[in-house]
């Protein structure tokens, strides 16, 4: 039985990652069987596990406000993240004209500003709380997000790296205040599954923005006429840029509304 909701749970996640990877490169009826599949095995899955005395996740754990919180929210973040690793090369390359050293070194930027804040960012989890390093976070990837609308076709280069710093650091923040909020709230019995529902929760926000950011810079390059977006690279950006706001700021109001008790 463990081995048929194993089997159930990576079909689902498989036919996931691979509809949201090959988009428009498989025939309509593929990517629709895909996603079907997807839709099915997950409802399959769940079934299985509200069923059984062991389950390998348990459902009611996501009844928990702050696990669920942080989950969506770092599904959210991570979706931002990718989103600047895949795009940044073709605006860099594309619209600024850097040649392939000068759009590594900028892209480099990312994350070293993110790895430079992590080292300081569980010193303030610990001196301000993780509620507010995460509001904290949350605030500079929305910020950032919005200034990478702005900014390069302000400023170029200069203003594209101002936005990805920002980015950067408040996802540092974000990821060690998160982290401690949900890990803190998982009795000892359950911190291996809750640290694996993070990591899950993660990977999908990483498969989503690889697949859908990249899918909306495309569609923007093309132009987009009801939002009075021309042709061009520049045009892909601030769309990319501007759902990456908005799921930024999702990802703070759910933050606000799973705040721990207490």
């Amino acid at each position: 039985m463990c081995f048929r909701r194993t089997a159930l749970l990576a079909l689902s996640l498989t036919a996931f990652a691979l509809a949201t990877t090959w988009g428009r490169a498989v025939p309509g009826p593929a990517l629709a069987a895909l996603v079907a599949t997807f839709a099915l095995g997950l409802v399959a899955f769940v079934a299985h596990e509200a069923r059984t005395a062991a389950p390998l996740v348990q459902l009611a754990l996501l009844r928990d406000r702050a696990l669920s919180a942080g989950l969506l929210s770092m599904g959210l973040v991570s979706t931002i993240m990718m989103a600047t690793l895949i795009v940044g090369p073709f605006y860099l390359s594309g619209v600024l004209r850097l040649g392939p050293v000068e759009t590594g070194l900028v892209m480099s930027i990312g994350p070293g500003v993110a790895a430079l804040t992590g080292i300081p960012a569980g010193r303030l989890v610990d001196r301000l709380g993780a509620f507010r390093v995460t509001i904290t976070g949350l605030a500079g990837v929305t910020t950032g997000s919005v200034l990478m609308i702005v900014l390069p076709g302000a400023f170029g280069v200069g203003g594209y790296i101002g936005g990805l710093a920002l980015i950067t650091a408040g996802y540092a923040l974000f990821q060690a205040a998160n982290t401690t909020v949900v890990m803190n709230g998982a009795t000892n019995e359950r911190r291996g599954v809750t640290s694996a529902l993070l990591g899950l929760s993660r990977n999908l926000g990483l498969i989503t923005g690889a697949t859908a950011m990249g899918a909306l810079f495309a569609l923007g390059s093309r132009g987009v006429e009801m939002l009075g977006l021309g042709q061009g690279g520049e045009a892909g950006l601030q769309l990319t840029f501007a759902a990456a706001a908005g799921f930024a700021g999702l990802a703070l109001g759910i933050a606000v509304r799973g705040r721990p008790r207490g």
